[in-house]
């Protein structure tokens, strides 16, 4: 009897200590058209949540782009609290098809267009700042944009991290691209405030 308590109290110990080097159980991830994206990440000094997943599709003939994922401090499906929010936010776009970099700037230049129309002349220096930034990608490329208020936007590729856009005004007019009135497709901006992923 005392032998199979030591060895229940030595396997208690080795649980505890194997969570101590951090290898503990992964956390739960959620998954749209194949991607899984992880429930919850580090960015910006805070632990951000999964707000939701959408599917980028162009073309009459619906050709997958990417899969966006939008993390939020504060999960919400208020796109203007989000937009004006001060707290941290970050849009990931996991690509599940080859797109080129004009292709890109092409989309940023109708993304803009459209987000923030009466803002482009205060704007566009910026804008071509990222599209300076712009590569072709491959599918399973990710680019990531961390919403920093009194900063501005990180951007990233891959984890590498390639600038800072400053001003809260960009950030808005970025966050606007996939939340305002008039998303790449509506499904798109619907699963990434908390709908389904279609």
């Amino acid at each position: 009897m005392r032998k199979r308590a030591s060895v229940a109290l030595l396997l208690t110990l080795a649980s505890a200590f194997v969570a101590t080097l951090g290898f503990a159980p992964p956390a739960a991830a959620r998954e749209c058209d194949g991607v899984s994206f992880p429930e919850h990440i580090q960015a910006g000094g805070e632990t951000l949540t999964l707000n939701g997943l959408g599917l980028r599709k162009a073309t009459v003939f619906n050709i997958r782009v990417y899969v966006g994922a939008l993390y939020l401090a504060h999960p919400t499906s208020d796109a203007q609290a989000i937009l004006s929010s001060k707290g941290p936010a970050e849009i990931e776009l996991r690509f599940v098809f080859r797109v080129t970099a004009g292709q890109l700037r092409n989309a940023w230049k109708e993304g803009f267009g459209k987000s923030a129309a009466g803002e482009l002349t205060q704007l566009q220096s910026r804008i071509d700042r990222l599209n300076g930034w712009m590569t072709g990608v491959k599918s399973g490329q990710r680019m990531t944009f961390l919403r920093t208020p009194g900063v501005g936007i990180e951007y990233a590729i891959d984890g590498v991290v390639k600038g800072t856009i400053t001003g809260d005004d960009f950030a808005r007019a970025f966050f606007s691209i996939w939340l305002g009135p008039s998303p790449p497709n509506a499904e798109l901006r619907a699963g990434l405030l908390g709908g389904a992923c279609t």
